[in-house]
């Protein structure tokens, strides 16, 4: 039991030390402040940006992967899951070496007039690359459950594949789309690593939330009251994804 303990107070004392330094009556204050207001809004612009980005491309992905054979579902899991293990830093540089003015593809982008990287679009980009293994797998996970005997017995009738995908498929994954929504929202809104290498860190065009606070506690931009405001908001938006999340898997089980 006294290893247990342990691990509860590593993972729960850092947010209580968190919260016991947050000034609260400055947080108001804090959170509306140009700098903490122009971060928030990017964030959450991005955030939802990248992950309607991530549901669009990952939800064909999923079908692709739970619907194929073991020997390429097991290597498409394997790339996508990629991003999940390795550090987001090396994602950024990844992303430079792929988008960058010398970057495989981003030479020819910048030959035609387009130029990705530090830009608000390369903070979409980042959190797309680092937020759709969350929802790729939990669709496919919904998907390998549901089986295909509905598909196929829809397909027999005379059913068009988009016609089976939208009126069957769809309703029975909702709940795994949900979850991966969710997931991949929270990943994408909390993003820092890859984004800073690849979007920078300029307020109002890449500094989201987690580089203002960072940006903060290294002595530039917003106020360290601010940072903490900033971190206590993020941990909120993490409470409500996981209630919202609970009570999506106990209605299921319903």
């Amino acid at each position: 039991m006294i290893p247990a303990f342990v691990a509860l107070a590593l993972l729960v004392l850092p947010i209580v030390g968190l919260i016991a330094r947050a000034d609260w009556a400055s947080v108001p204050a804090a959170i509306t402040s140009r700098e903490a207001a122009d971060a928030l809004w990017l964030s959450l612009r991005t955030g939802v940006t990248a992950t309607l980005l991530c549901v669009v491309l990952g939800v064909p992905l999923a079908a692709v992967m739970a619907r194929t054979g073991p020997r390429l579902g097991g290597a498409l899991r394997t790339l996508v899951t990629l991003p999940l293990v390795m550090p987001p830093m090396v994602g950024g540089i990844a992303l430079l070496y792929l988008l960058g003015r010398n970057g495989l593809l981003g030479g020819s982008l910048t030959a035609v007039g387009i130029s990705i990287p530090f830009t608000t679009a390369a903070v979409v980009i980042a959190q797309a690359f680092v937020a759709m293994p969350f929802l790729v797998i939990a669709v496919e996970g919904a998907l390998r459950t549901a089986g295909t005997r509905y598909e196929v017995v829809a397909a027999t009738l005379g059913a068009s594949r988009w016609r089976i995908f939208r009126t069957i498929t769809l309703p029975l994954v909702a709940p795994g789309l949900l979850a991966g929504t969710v997931l991949c929202f929270a990943r994408a809104l909390g993003e820092f690593g890859a984004t800073a290498l690849f979007a920078g860190n300029a307020q109002g065009v890449t500094r989201t939330m987690p580089l203002a606070i960072y940006t903060a506690f290294n002595g530039a931009g917003v106020s360290q009251q601010s940072a903490v405001a900033l971190s206590l908001l993020l941990i909120a938006v993490a409470i409500v994804i996981l209630l919202l999340m609970r009570g999506w898997r106990a209605g299921a089980v319903r």
